[in-house]
């Protein structure tokens, strides 16, 4: 029987886990090289002249981005023998985004980006909950065990805070500079992520399926 490219579904037994340390830095890795290349996007041009093909330092960081990001998925792909479902999403709209931003040479599509990724996780979790499916199995499966019910709540939360992030997204880069919101997307979403998460424990401990939690 052919092995599926995709991740398998959480309950699936044949799912190859990957070590959560691992699969954060995986995650996050593509974009902790994208703050830095547009920070020292100069530099990095001075040491390597053929990065000056890119452009300015967004566009030096928008070609790292698309590279690092291919990286991480072949890393992914090595490790589990699958593609993880959200990043590859995200992967294809930073190969899209990120393409025709080097070739019009317009920051505006790798700064929609995040947008269009948000929007589309936002709507796939909330799209799945009408039809049953609670797929925010597929990103938390390897650190929690919860109920159904306990699942649905937190596909729920999770695709309107997606949606937030979406709106927040569009205020930033459309009233402040690059930098900043560079520095946002990098320094400011992740620490609000965090906090979103932290107040998500108490309905995770009501329905978890693990005793440590549980009790």
């Amino acid at each position: 029987m052919t092995e599926p490219i995709l991740e398998r579904d959480p309950s699936d037994p044949k799912k190859k886990d990957i070590n959560p340390l691992l699969k954060l830095v995986l995650e996050l890795g593509p974009l902790m090289v994208f703050f830095f290349a547009n920070a020292r996007g100069a530099w990095l041009a001075e040491k390597i002249p053929a990065l000056n093909d890119f452009g300015g330092p967004i566009f030096i960081a928008t070609g790292l981005f698309m590279i690092a990001t291919a990286i991480a998925l072949v890393a992914s792909w090595i490790l589990t023998r699958t593609l993880p479902m959200m990043p590859l999403v995200s992967g294809v709209v930073v190969f899209v985004f990120g393409a025709l931003t080097l070739y019009l040479q317009d920051d505006v599509f790798i700064k929609m980006k995040p947008t269009i990724v948000n929007t589309l996780f936002g709507g796939v979790l909330l799209g799945g909950l009408l039809f049953g499916k609670s797929l925010l199995g597929y990103v938390f499966d390897s650190a929690f065990r919860l109920d159904a019910e306990g699942w649905r709540k937190l596909t729920l939360r999770w695709g309107l805070f997606f949606l937030f992030l979406a709106i927040v997204n569009e205020v930033v880069w459309r009233s402040f500079s690059t930098d900043t919101w560079v520095a946002f997307k990098v320094w400011g979403i992740m620490p609000i992520t965090l906090v979103f998460t932290f107040f998500q424990m108490p309905l995770i401990m009501r329905h978890s399926l693990d005793e440590r939690l549980g009790k």
